[in-house]
């Protein structure tokens, strides 16, 4: 990387979303662990550093602490909330525990217009607070520049050193005028130019990728999802016909998932794709199984089977690839009561196993999710694949309540790619998190002409996320849910009722099993 931001995670929910705002100014950030040494950081040469918050208190017996040899690196260094503790507790500062804790919204006042993290900002601001804890005395050579209504230190800056703590947190979007305070520190403090752009990126991996695999082959899983097409795509760019893609059809796929992957990946990109049928074999051994996570424990025990013996036929290969993302790759800071660690416990989700005697290589691991689409783009991906929607590992297995049969899939298949179909048209496919449906062990009579039926019923399932971590269900109009309705039981033999689920994340799940 040319220019970077360094944040020192000290386990804070809200670290990401530091590095994204960062990356939103067209600048590289990376997150590393509180107790990286100072060597190391300085041995990435960045531009400056970013001390995160966290839900300790700085003289907690097990409080998570800096080597500080950090604050004599010469960097520009901005501590958040936690962060601005720290610069107190290692520079001569006092912090106590306040009389009144300070959480959710406030005013901040600032009080010195001159200093470069408000430039151009007004005196009174809307701010995000979150802590308990709060500056009773500067360190040597800072003074305060704004105020909050319960802290008379809620931004502080030794300007000579070019340190700035802030007690609020100016990357949530609960600071509206935040994201300009992190555009001075970056920019106007730390003098970063705009190079983190997708074609510099693009550019820069392709370099990375040759270097570490070399004249050596890669094998990599594909799965038709954003991830494995985008890893696919960059290491076809960079290595070529090293590259060999290994799809296996589950038999629980979409509609024309099959072809469209062959279709894309096989003839339009020309890449080596192997392509394994294994449908027979996974709905044989689901048949009689209706318990969720049996079914999904037998799809992941028999996708393993069948990948490693595809690998053996694929010929030799050093490398195998996967599509990991930046926010899986960033280990939790080992901080008890730490938030941050539960949210990554929730991602962390099989795999493919150990055993599988290759090097990694992991092409996305700098980017999350919205910038591996931007790169999907650049890489002259389809935008059908670049912007589908999420779809789950075990596929139809989940969406189908109870036993998972031939006849089962097909009627589940035709149905969810009428809601495919119909979202796309009125154009909210591409605007919300997941749309789908789900086929319910439940049948019921219906009237289809003068005949009385007794089929099955599909649930609508239309969701509203930022992560997948919570949704809401989309108030889909009236006119495309008849529309969703009406086809789905006139075209779909075995279907005869359509219901709408509209229960949110929590309680419920945004799959049913």
């Amino acid at each position: 990387m040319n220019e970077q931001i360094v944040i020192l995670d000290f386990g804070s929910q809200y670290t990401q979303v530091i590095a994204r705002r960062i990356r939103e100014c067209s600048v590289y950030s990376t997150i590393l662990p509180f107790n990286t040494p100072a060597a190391e950081i300085a041995r990435l040469k960045p531009s400056g550093l970013i001390l995160s918050g966290g839900p300790s208190s700085v003289y907690a017996a097990k409080a998570p602490l800096p080597d500080p040899a950090i604050f004599a690196l010469g960097l520009p260094v901005l501590g958040i909330c936690y962060g601005v503790q720290l610069l107190a507790k290692f520079l001569g500062g006092n912090v106590e525990k306040g009389q009144k804790r300070e959480y959710g919204k406030g005013t901040l006042t600032v009080k010195d217009g001159t200093c470069a993290l408000f430039k151009k900002l007004p005196k009174a601001l809307q701010v995000w607070n979150s802590h308990g804890d709060k500056l009773t005395q500067l360190p040597t050579g800072f003074k305060p520049v704004a105020v909050t209504e319960n802290s008379e230190f809620a931004a502080i800056e030794n300007r000579a050193k070019k340190f700035f703590g802030l007690q609020f947190h100016p990357e949530v979007v609960h600071t509206p005028r935040g994201r300009e305070i992190i555009t001075n520190f970056v920019h106007g403090i730390c003098g970063c130019g705009r190079n983190w752009t997708m074609r510099n990126y693009l550019d820069q991996a392709v370099e990375e990728i040759r270097a570490q695999v070399g004249k050596e082959h890669v094998i990599l899983g594909l799965s038709g999802g954003v991830d494995s097409s985008v890893a696919a795509a960059l290491l076809h760019k960079a290595i070529g016909d090293q590259l060999t893609c290994i799809f296996v059809n589950n038999g629980l796929l979409r509609s024309r998932e099959a072809e469209v992957v062959q279709e894309v990946f096989g003839r339009h990109f020309n890449m080596k794709l192997q392509y394994e049928n294994a449908s027979s074999r996974f709905l044989k051994k689901l048949k009689g199984v209706t318990d969720p996570e049996k079914k999904r424990k037998i799809i992941g025990g028999l996708f393993i089977d069948v990948f490693t013996a595809a690998t053996k036929r694929a010929g030799k290969a050093k490398f195998l690839a996967q599509g990991t993302l930046y926010p899986d790759v960033i280990e939790s800071v080992p901080i008890a009561g730490n938030p941050a660690a539960l949210i990554k416990s929730h991602h962390n989700v099989g795999g493919l196993p150990k055993n599988l005697k290759f090097a990694l290589v992991e092409p996305l691991k700098c980017l999350f999710k919205d910038e591996v689409r931007q790169l999907g783009l650049e890489l002259g991906l389809p935008k059908e694949i670049v912007w589908r929607q999420p779809f789950p590992g075990p596929g139809l297995a989940v969406r189908i309540l109870g036993e998972v049969t031939p006849s089962r899939c097909e009627i589940l298949r035709n149905a969810d790619a009428i809601v495919v179909e119909e979202m796309k048209a009125s154009g909210l496919y591409y605007k919300i998190w997941q749309s789908f449906a789900v086929l319910l062990p439940i049948r019921s009579v219906g009237v289809m002409g003068d005949e009385r039926t007794y089929d099955y019923t599909i649930a609508i399932r239309a969701v509203e996320s930022q992560d997948g971590m919570t949704a809401d269900w989309v108030k889909l109009p009236y006119d495309l849910l008849e529309k969703l309705a009406s086809r789905i039981i006139n075209e779909v033999k075995g279907v005869n009722r359509c219901v709408l689920d509209i229960t949110s994340k929590p309680p419920g799940t945004i799959e049913w099993e």
